[in-house]
């Protein structure tokens, strides 16, 4: 497989991932996705951002989110995100330290 049609499956399936996430189950909450698989939608979006920045465009965070999201973050979360038990919290304080924070050291 060359490089072009390599990019471009891995783009679809990004973009698949992505509807899977914001249209089929915008129900699973992004704590359960972070304290489970160590990552949820913040880490896809900032992931976006880096890539854009990596390539000479400037993209800050809310831009990034609201590409992700489709709308602005708040507005999302507003619609679709619950308030998470404090056990929940306390597991995502070890997921995010575990995969995002360890990621900028």
């Amino acid at each position: 497989m060359d490089d072009a049609t390599r990019t471009e499956i891995e783009a679809a399936a990004f973009r698949r991932l992505r509807q899977h996430l914001m249209q089929d189950r915008p129900d699973v909450q992004n704590i359960d996705l972070m304290n489970l698989g160590g990552f949820c939608r913040n880490c896809l979006s900032r992931w976006y951002m880096e890539a854009a920045n990596e390539r000479g465009i400037e993209m800050s965070k809310d831009e990034a989110r609201e590409i992700y999201y489709g709308m602005p973050y708040d507005q999302w979360k507003a619609q679709n995100q619950t308030e998470a038990s404090p056990e929940k919290q306390a597991e995502f304080e070890v997921a995010f330290r575990e995969n995002v924070l360890k990621d900028k050291e």
